[in-house]
């Protein structure tokens, strides 16, 4: 599927602020209680969210400066980024060095962390981001598609479990 970089940018600032109208309807509680469909709280899935946009900001800045990317350091070993195993090993990892982490805390890396993003994804030459650019380390795919790739994958899919959860909540909660 072709993007283009206007609506790429376009789609990731509207899902900040889906994001960020989402999580103001929440009180703490809700945030921070275990209580998704897959054990986690939002804090949990918003500090997931925060840790691997770190890689997206890492691969953007590589773009930028015209080098490869340097990753945030996990002491899990990815290995094949695509393999479940090491994605899930990664995100008990992540769930646990963040599980005690305050939610001002969490939410204040997510948000900067995808300020940051957006400055980047703004900055990169668009023609750098296409096959033919200058990104030699991106070779299976187009570095502006794994952006496009990255809002379906993580952020929506994310969005569409608290929307559920919280839909399920709100009717749960109506009197009867």
């Amino acid at each position: 599927m072709f993007f283009d970089k206007r609506a790429v940018i376009a789609m990731h600032a509207q899902e900040l602020e889906a994001w960020e109208g989402l999580l103001a309807g929440l009180s703490i509680a809700q945030i921070t209680t275990p209580s998704l469909p897959n054990g986690w709280s939002v804090k949990d899935t918003v500090a997931h969210l925060a840790a691997w946009q770190q890689r997206t900001v890492a691969r953007l800045e590589a773009a930028l400066d015209d080098r490869a990317p340097r990753f945030p350091r996990w002491p899990v070993e990815l290995g094949d980024e695509e393999s479940d195993e090491a994605v899930d090993r990664a995100n008990a990892w992540l769930l646990e060095t963040n599980r005690d982490r305050l939610w001002p805390d969490v939410h204040g890396a997510w948000r900067e962390g995808y300020l940051r993003f957006l400055e980047l994804l703004r900055a990169v030459p668009e023609s750098e981001m296409r096959a033919d650019g200058k990104v030699p380390w991106v070779a299976e795919y187009e570095l502006l598609d794994g952006q496009a790739g990255s809002y379906d994958y993580h952020h929506a899919r994310h969005r569409g479990t608290l929307e559920a959860w919280i839909r399920e909540h709100a009717r749960a909660a109506q009197p009867r």
